[in-house]
């Protein structure tokens, strides 16, 4: 087998962007993920994570509703604007589960899965698979 043969069969490691305010579930959710072998980027604000998905092109991104300034759903209007990241697989996590019916429908319009805190271990990993079959 040629270098490039093995290298084209080995499978790709994904790139996870976690995007949340409370550094804890952000060094939290990495680590889990990290731990099932996803390669993870963090950014603790919308801003930050709008500059690292640029740069990185995750294959799927995992995002708090709830943060200052621009909130998840600013986050993803703002994502969805660049043709490059318009079919990147989005999850967007929240612990309010009293959500405003219109809130859901544009998150499901801009084609976010919609999850809610607290996620377990198995839960998470369930979640980027699944977000990582949509780009594939």
């Amino acid at each position: 087998m040629t270098q490039m043969a093995v290298l084209m069969s080995m499978p790709t490691i994904a790139t996870i962007l976690i995007v949340d305010d409370d550094e804890g579930v952000t060094q939290t959710f990495a680590r889990m993920l990290r731990l099932e072998g996803f390669r993870v980027r963090t950014a603790g604000s919308a801003e930050m994570g709008l500059r690292e998905a640029a740069a990185s092109n995750p294959d799927a991104i995992i995002l708090d509703l709830r943060m200052p300034l621009v909130d998840g759903l600013g986050f993803l209007r703002r994502l969805r604007e660049h043709e490059r990241h318009r079919g990147t697989p989005v999850a967007i996590v929240t612990g309010d589960y009293f959500l405003d019916d219109a809130v859901s429908a544009e998150l499901r319009d801009l084609g976010a899965e919609l999850r809610f805190k607290p996620l377990w271990l198995e839960d998470l990993v369930g979640l980027a698979r699944n977000l990582l079959k949509v780009s594939h």
